[in-house]
């Protein structure tokens, strides 16, 4: 099993330099034969893999050379997207959004401000309590994929792949604990409904399978739903 799964991530990684993949303007990975630009590998020591339009970090407007860390926020503009790495965590932020990243060495809480952000993180250990939050939920996380939009008063999340504690902020009664292995349970986090039922089931929308296994490859890991060959993307509404 160990050695299908190096060389599937070889795989990938030779099919990004080849080109084999690009991005649309919202961020969403596409067969390079599908759309025009074909994206860089991303090089050790570097942070971001791909940007389009208007991206900025910490107030200032972002290159492929430009550095995000732990406590850093980027923000992106309309038509723009982000596909970024801090630690064992990769990200693609969409268009008009907002997320800010917490912690000392590694990240301990993301802040989805407004906006789209699919992600997949590193295993922490014991002690290393990992978060996101917007304005309706908070979602304590454990080495997983996770797909977060976020609305004033809803959140969409879809848990692509491992375990989450969904919490509504305003709602002490609604929890879940939600643990899938591919997209198995998506659920609205919202600010509105009676106490008990802000948790909602949901559709899987705005994210495939294919963008979860480039950012892994680029933290070099797999997805775990696969075991060889690239998967169909999941339903995306644009």
């Amino acid at each position: 099993m160990k050695h299908i799964r190096e060389s599937r991530r070889e795989f990938l990684i030779s099919a990004l330099s080849a080109g084999l993949y690009a991005t649309g303007s919202m961020g969403i990975l596409q067969p390079v034969w599908a759309m025009g630009k074909i994206p860089k590998q991303l090089l050790p020591g570097k942070s971001i893999y791909d940007l389009s339009g208007e991206v900025s970090v910490d107030g200032k407007s972002a290159t492929e050379n430009t550095p995000i860390n732990v406590n850093s926020t980027v923000t992106t503009g309309d038509s723009s997207h982000v596909i970024f790495v801090v630690g064992k965590d990769a990200f693609v932020l969409r268009s008009n959004s907002t997320v800010k990243v917490e912690g000392n060495s590694i990240i301990s809480e993301i802040r989805l401000i407004s906006g789209k952000l699919l992600s997949v993180f590193g295993r922490r250990v014991e002690k290393q309590n990992l978060s996101l939050k917007t304005t309706t939920a908070t979602i304590g996380i454990r080495g997983t994929g996770v797909y977060l939009e976020a609305e004033e008063k809803q959140t969409y999340i879809c848990t692509c792949y491992g375990v989450a504690d969904l919490q509504s902020n305003g709602d002490r009664a609604s929890v879940e604990r939600v643990e899938t292995r591919h997209h198995d349970a998506p659920r609205f986090i919202l600010a509105d409904q009676p106490v008990g039922k802000n948790i909602q089931p949901a559709p899987v929308f705005n994210h495939t399978d294919d963008e979860l296994a480039v950012i892994e490859a680029l933290v070099g890991r797999d997805v775990p739903f696969s075991s060889a060959g690239y998967s169909s993307p999941r339903k995306t509404n644009y």
